[in-house]
């Protein structure tokens, strides 16, 4: 089969191939990465064939500095609703050895010949001249085959099946001309996905139950909300980026209409590193405070559902001396508050 029509449809039959065993075997693709430290080790080298293509666990690495590591940690939602970070890459992948033993490994299925259908198309692909010969073999250690990985916290986004294409040589040094190639952005946007942020509950005073029509201070620890970065990298590739997040602000819901927020917009900014301020012992109770809510009507026998959620600045820099901001981002929760009638006593 030749010509570049035939050379598509021929690889077209493994994927259909490929869709079949998937459905009657288990099979080795897979993402991995993630966070760690320093001395993480998750990445490797592992690749498995999937939705008719060879892809590879990611072997980028994350180390996460500053923050507060013993507060609870939920990951970033972009306050941008079209950007979110990528769900998949390509990234050097298999030495020409390594791509050879995985279409090897193919052979070796034999439910209804389909290890033959298949490892002869990587065959042809990678052996016999379309597009490569002999997997390459002459150029080992001039280079590495790239392939799709996939970000482990978004494998289930449509976005994921972007990354389509085969493993693809690139020589040692070259920047590939492939728009979803791994490049400090990339990382830097990939770091985004784990950043460690802690859990927005805010400190109120009064603590109990609060009353009506009397302000409620609400403050963050500010022990807790700290610049926090994280590093990602490709281990020998001199790839690097570090994107960092500083909260900004805070917005509070009441839960209710019936209530007034303080200031009036709803949003605390950030002022001397801190967010709000906790009431001072002795300060009269219908003095407003800085950030807060003032509730105008009793929550009864319930309480309102409080929603305070915390703005990130996020930045990033690389090894390349790239960099620059992305999309801010918000992470939030929710707070139960008793709000009473204030009690006056009839003499």
């Amino acid at each position: 089969m030749t010509g570049v029509a035939g050379m598509r449809k021929f690889i077209n039959s493994a994927a259909a191939a490929l869709a079949f065993v998937l459905v009657v075997l288990p099979t080795t693709a897979h993402a991995g990465g993630g966070r760690g430290s320093s001395s993480d080790q998750r990445g490797s080298a592992q690749g498995g064939a999937g939705d008719g293509k060879i892809n590879v666990r990611t072997k980028v690495q994350t180390t996460v500095s500053g923050g507060s590591m013993s507060a609870k940690t939920g990951n970033l939602s972009s306050a941008d609703s079209n950007w979110t970070p990528p769900a998949c890459w390509y990234e050097p992948a298999f030495s020409p050895k390594e791509i050879e033993s995985t279409v090897k490994a193919w052979r070796k299925v034999s439910l209804m010949g389909i290890g033959d259908l298949v490892g002869g198309v990587f065959d042809s692909y990678y052996k016999e001249g379309h597009p490569y010969k002999d997997y390459n073999r002459d150029k080992q250690g001039e280079g590495q085959f790239w392939a799709a990985a996939v970000n482990p916290n978004r494998k289930d986004d449509p976005e994921a099946g972007a990354c389509d294409r085969l493993p693809f040589w690139v020589p040692n040094g070259d920047t590939p001309k492939e728009p979803l190639a791994v490049s400090p952005k990339v990382l830097a946007e990939y770091a985004y996905d784990e950043l460690p942020v802690p859990g927005t509950e805010v400190k109120m005073a009064p603590e109990e139950a609060t009353k009506v029509n009397l302000p409620t201070w609400a403050w963050l620890d500010r022990a807790k909300f700290k610049k926090v970065s994280v590093t990602a990298s490709i281990p020998g590739s001199g790839l690097s980026a570090t994107t960092t997040a500083e909260p900004v602000s805070l917005s509070i819901d009441p839960g209710t209409k019936d209530a007034e927020t303080y200031p009036a917009s709803g949003t605390c900014p950030i002022e001397d590193g801190k967010i709000g301020a906790p009431r001072a012992k002795g300060t009269p109770a219908d003095t407003l405070p800085p950030c807060g809510v003032k509730y105008l009507r009793s929550s009864g026998d319930d309480s309102y559902n409080l929603q305070a959620t915390l703005t990130w600045k996020i930045s990033w820099t690389s090894t390349t001396g790239e960099g620059g901001d992305l999309p801010a981002g918000e992470f939030g929760g929710d707070q139960q508050v008793v709000v009473e009638e204030i009690q006056s006593i009839n003499r």
